[in-house]
């Protein structure tokens, strides 16, 4: 219902007049989405590929909301921004991937001016939202580490519940803001965007009319949206070097790092992916280059994170057994 409520609006603001319009204007109804390959044969490999992915990044991400849910010992602010993640990872994955594979079904690459727009927002906004989780987390483990005697007292379960919507709202009006500035341009008749989905940067180039204010409004959002949560992560880990370090014990040390291994893992990977995408499609216009690049932390990075909390992780694994045994 909300979905169909966000493309109508959509649709309206789209069909409003624009004072100034290209010549070439052709007011677009739909765009072609070049994804991988245009290959016959590689469509059934690449449905294979992305449906066994997409369904591994379900259930994986499912098992572990599953798992924290059931287990009380596991209702704890690491655990409850762990299901956070778990449950916008297959949010995101559903965004982008699904389309796909109808696409290839269909052997259709067109997708409607309203459902690319509602498609890029909601994608901003589970990005926006895995960076703002992962420093979250960052945070709760710096706290967790530098002033261990306050843990409980600064991470109390409202403090925990209003970082996690102050995440949503923080990511909803910032991609909110990049939509309603896509409507007002122009597209002309090139309408190919080399990807597998509707990425912003992408739309902005293909558009005829002055993108000077999107550009402007992308740059801050990478302010707010990457680079803020980045330095976050940063200092975060700086101070919890820096706590380990004075550490008398070998044991110690190793425990304490241990506990944010696999964090640490997530967020290099979530980042590593993300910058992989910008520098790419900077660099290269290639369809199958911006496809490979944009799959990586759309698809790559939220499969592999419940594995990677999951096997380094023993009350994870705990709780999944005995949520298994019940079952």
């Amino acid at each position: 219902m909300i979905l169909k409520t966000v493309q109508l609006f959509l649709a309206v603001e789209h069909n409003q007049p624009h004072s100034i319009k290209p010549e070439n204007d052709a007011n677009i109804s739909s765009f072609i989405l070049l994804g991988f390959s245009e290959v016959p044969k590689l469509q059934v490999l690449i449905f294979g590929l992305f449906l066994s992915m997409y369904l591994i990044t379900v259930l994986g991400n499912l098992l572990i909301i599953l798992a924290i849910s059931s287990d009380p010992h596991l209702h704890t602010p690491m655990y409850f921004f762990l299901c956070n993640l778990s449950f916008v990872d297959i949010c995101f994955t559903s965004t982008t991937v699904p389309h796909m594979l109808v696409s290839i079904q269909r052997e259709n690459r067109a997708i409607s001016y309203e459902d690319c727009v509602t498609q890029m927002f909601f994608a901003c906004v589970f990005t926006a939202l895995d960076d703002f989780l992962l420093t979250v987390m960052a945070y709760d483990r710096f706290v967790a580490i530098c002033h261990p005697l306050h843990y409980t007292v600064i991470m109390n379960p409202r403090v925990c519940g209003l970082l996690a919507l102050g995440s949503w709202i923080l990511g909803s009006l910032a991609c909110l803001l990049q939509n309603t500035l896509l409507l007002r341009l122009s597209f002309c008749m090139d309408v190919e965007i080399p990807n597998f989905f509707c990425e912003l940067k992408m739309m902005v180039q293909l558009a005829c009319s002055d993108t000077f204010v999107n550009n402007l409004a992308m740059y801050f959002s990478a302010v707010l949206l990457a680079a803020a949560p980045m330095a976050g992560i940063i200092y975060s880990y700086s101070k919890i070097i820096s706590s380990i370090c004075r550490i008398s014990s070998a044991q110690g040390k190793l425990k304490a790092f241990s506990t944010c291994a696999s964090h640490l893992s997530v967020v290099s990977l979530f980042y590593c992916s993300c910058l992989g995408v910008y520098f790419s499609s900077s660099a290269t216009h290639s369809s199958l280059s911006s496809s490979t690049a944009s799959a990586m932390y759309t698809v790559a990075a939220p499969m592999l994170n419940p594995f990677i909390y999951s096997l380094r992780n023993r009350d994870i694994k705990r709780a999944l057994k005995a949520f298994l045994l019940k079952r």
